[in-house]
């Protein structure tokens, strides 16, 4: 049978090629493995729970099992998640990880993001790789959202109301896409049945789809690595897909499987049937998004509600702006490579990672932009604050909007200052060695603390690290005196480059020279 499929598949070669591809042994490689074991558990338990889910606003009265609604009207939607919960075995629980799968899918897939950008593998060849995991992102997010709106409860009916609201203050086609989305005037017959399609069929197969394409470009790019003695970028240490990673990845699954049904039989989330049905004329107390969504209410719940008047029209700035800056806050991001490979002009190949101290610049984005996500969640929650802390809503509020514009910018500075202070240490510790914490008296009377030196492999790795020097106009004036136009984008990237790497953003590292001179003169205690 193995012949059989390898003469008309060509099986045999291809697994032959591929079955032992080298995966570098980092505990940070696991970050994306979570991200894909709980998609698989999306879809499996997505599967499970299609089966007795019935995506029609239907108005019907509920006889099932949960006593305080018996005699409630509700639409079909809600019914069959409520039995679904009581009524079908499992269904809670498999509801429960369905729900935390994707909370945990989404928070894998932002830590995972954040490690590939602060250790700079995104860079060449590997910025299209970073584009498809930001579209990964996002379209969890949106496919996230479209299923927390299906059962139709309270609490996501409020959720979707918020987003037509925001879909209306879109000048000249709000209204229209409003129509297009509900069906007519909010909340209409239809959204439940347009969403279980998004949510189901369509963003699920554009995500496959990109899931498929990361993992062939992942094969075809080779792993990074960290450095070390041996590792370079012509080469991968570690350790083969078959037998041994496939084992470690078999296990893994079933480690996040056995965590999220954990974590969905001991924590309920989004307990629909203490919400009740939606009605438009109602609204849930505390309505939260899930945290992925939380920055995009903060966003239009700390802005002022400013209106200005055009030609007849009114235009809602208190959402229009807010509803701008959601994309642009994500594709700050998305675009950050191939800004930073403009400022280097560096067209290499790279395949050993930075340490996110020796790229202080970088580093001090990232969290820039972490703080200010941050901040938009304290504003996208300021009532459960207020209420859980006993603070004045309006103070939560004016914090956020002055935190907005302060915080990511004192989170900028404090980061790149202790980025810079790392590096002092690690040189520190190439010159003089580790401290051990052994106080040794001389034979003159002075005390010393000794000094062990370090190996070769940790002199290697905190000395592997490339250090680029900022790009210069350079002259202006010709040979002949003839001066030379210089192009803006020609001093903005030169501005930029002294920015990242002038001498008040990298600290310099030994040459070989350096360190033979102290390692003569006999400095080791």
């Amino acid at each position: 049978m193995a012949d059989w499929a390898d003469g008309r598949l060509g099986i045999y070669s291809l697994a032959k090629a591929n079955m032992r591809k080298i995966f570098p042994d980092h505990w940070s490689f696991m970050l994306g493995e979570v991200c894909l074991w709980s998609f698989v558990i999306l879809i499996i338990t997505g599967v499970y729970l299609t089966l007795f889910f019935h995506p029609s606003m239907n108005e019907v009265v509920y006889h099932g099992s949960y006593v305080p609604l018996q005699g409630q009207r509700m639409s079909e939607a809600y019914k069959s998640t409520l039995d679904i919960s009581f009524d079908v075995r499992g269904g809670l629980l498999i509801r429960q990880m369905h729900h935390w799968a994707a909370l945990i899918f989404l928070a894998g897939m932002l830590v995972h993001m954040m490690r590939v950008f602060f250790t700079g593998a995104f860079r060449k060849p590997r910025e299209v790789n970073w584009l498809f995991g930001f579209l990964l992102f996002v379209l969890g997010m949106f496919t996230g959202f479209t299923g927390y709106g299906l059962p139709d409860d309270l609490l996501s009916g409020t959720g979707i109301r918020f987003m037509e609201g925001a879909v209306l203050s879109i000048p000249i086609v709000g209204t229209y896409l409003s129509f297009f989305i509900f069906g007519g005037e909010f909340p209409g017959t239809d959204f439940v049945a347009r969403f279980y399609s998004v949510h189901v069929l369509l963003l699920p197969g554009i995500m496959l789809a990109l899931i498929a394409a990361h993992m062939v470009l992942l094969v075809h790019h080779k792993h990074t690595q960290f450095a070390g003695p041996g590792k370079s970028n012509k080469n991968v240490v570690g350790m083969p897909l078959m037998p041994v990673y496939m084992a470690k990845a078999g296990g893994y699954f079933f480690l996040v499987f056995g965590v999220i049904a954990a974590i969905a039989a001991i924590a309920t989330i989004n307990p629909i049937w203490a919400m009740g049905p939606y009605r438009p004329d109602q609204v849930s107390t505390g309505a939260q998004p899930d945290w992925y969504m939380g920055f995009t209410e903060g966003l239009i719940r700390v802005m002022p509600g400013w209106e200005i008047n055009l030609w007849g029209h009114t235009l809602v700035l208190g959402v229009l702006i807010p509803l701008a800056l959601f994309p642009l806050i994500l594709a700050a991001i998305a675009v950050y490579p191939f800004i930073e490979s403009w400022v280097t002009g560096d067209k290499r190949e790279h395949h050993i990672l930075d340490r996110p101290r020796n790229t202080p610049t970088r580093t001090a984005f990232g969290v820039a932009w972490l703080t200010l996500y941050a901040v938009l969640m304290i504003g996208g929650g300021n009532d459960l604050w207020a209420t859980h802390f006993h603070l004045s809503i309006n103070a939560i509020t004016w914090f956020v909007r002055i935190a907005f514009f302060v915080a990511p910018v004192l989170a900028f500075i404090i980061t790149k200052r202790i980025c810079l202070g790392l590096q002092r240490r690690d040189r520190d510790k190439v010159l003089h060695g580790r401290e051990t914490g052994i106080i040794k008296r001389l034979p003159h009377g002075e005390f010393v603390e000794v000094h062990e030196p370090l190996s070769q492999e940790q002199l290697h790795t905190l000395t592997a690290h490339e250090q680029y020097k900022p790009a210069e106009i350079g002259p202006t004036v010709d040979g002949n005196g003839v001066e030379r136009k210089v192009k803006r984008s020609e001093k903005l990237r030169a501005k930029l480059s002294r920015a990242y790497y002038g001498d008040e953003s990298q600290v310099q590292k030994l040459t070989v020279d350096e360190y033979k001179s102290i390692s003569d003169g006999h400095s080791h205690h």
